[in-house]
C-alpha cells in the first residue's frame, strides 16, 4: 500500500525536516503520527501526497490519496455542496458527482447544511466536510493533519467515530496530531517522530498505558 524508503526532507536552510525515515503501511492500516511541534509529522503527510518533494529517498504510493488540511481550505465562497463538488467536476466533468456528494453528506450526519456558506459552520461541521470533500475523490489512503485541532472532547468523540467509520469503507489513514489520548483510540500503531527521525514504533493495544510510553519518549 504505502512503502517510504530513507527519505530525507530537508529545509532551504539546509535543515533536517525528515532524517532518514522508513515506513511501511499496509492496507487498511490506521497510522498515528506523533510527535512535538517541528518533528516532521506535516512535512511527512505532505511528502506522501506530493505537495512537497523529498530530498533524497523514495516514496512508493499503491492508490490514490486524499489530503484532509488543518485549516480544512474550503471555498468560502462555495456552498458545502459546491465545496464537494469542485474537484471531482474538474477530474471528470463528464459525470454528476452530485448524488455521490449528498451520500457522503448525509453518511458523515450533516445533509441539512449542503447549501450553507463554510463561514456559517462550526468546527466540527467544517471538519465533516473536509473529510467529506477528501471521499469524493475516492482515496485508497487518506492523510488527516490534526483532525482535532481546536476542537471539544464531545465534537472529538465524533470525529473518532467518523474515522473509525472511513476505515470501514476499507480505507487506509494516516493521521498526525498532538493529542495522544485521540491517536491512542484511533490508531492501530503510532509512529513517534522527533527531530524528523522515527524514534518509536507500536501499537497501543500492546501497552497498559501507552500515552505514558509515548510522553517518556517525547
Amino acid at each position: 500500500m504505502l512503502k517510504i524508503k530513507n527519505i530525507v526532507k530537508k529545509t532551504k536552510r539546509n535543515v533536517f525536516a525528515l532524517n532518514d525515515v522508513s515506513l511501511t503501511v499496509t492496507k487498511q492500516e490506521v497510522i498515528g503520527l506523533a510527535g512535538p511541534s517541528g518533528s516532521g509529522k506535516s512535512t511527512l503527510l505532505r511528502c506522501i501526497q506530493e505537495l512537497e518533494k523529498v530530498t533524497s529517498g523514495r516514496i512508493e504510493k499503491t492508490g490514490k490519496s486524499g489530503f484532509m488540511f488543518q485549516d480544512f481550505q474550503l471555498f468560502p465562497h462555495m456552498t458545502v455542496l459546491q465545496n464537494l463538488l469542485y474537484a471531482p467536476q474538474i477530474n471528470t466533468p463528464k459525470q454528476d458527482h452530485k448524488e455521490s456528494a449528498l451520500t457522503f453528506l448525509k453518511k458523515l450526519g450533516i445533509p441539512d447544511i449542503k447549501d450553507a456558506f463554510p463561514g456559517t459552520l462550526s468546527g466540527g461541521q467544517k471538519q465533516r466536510v473536509a473529510l467529506a470533500r477528501s471521499l469524493m475523490m475516492h482515496p485508497e489512503i487518506l492523510l488527516c493533519d490534526e483532525p482535532t485541532s481546536g476542537l471539544d472532547v464531545a465534537t472529538i468523540r465524533e470525529i473518532i467515530t467518523l474515522l473509525k467509520s472511513v476505515q470501514d469503507l476499507g480505507i487506509t489513514m494516516i493521521i498526525a496530531s498532538h493529542d495522544l489520548d485521540f491517536l491512542t483510540k484511533i490508531s492501530d500503531r503510532i509512529i513517534l517522530l522527533k527531530e524528523g527521525k522515527i524514534v518509536a514504533d507500536m501499537q497501543p493495544s500492546q501497552f497498559e498505558d501507552p500515552i505514558d510510553y509515548l510522553t517518556k519518549l517525547y
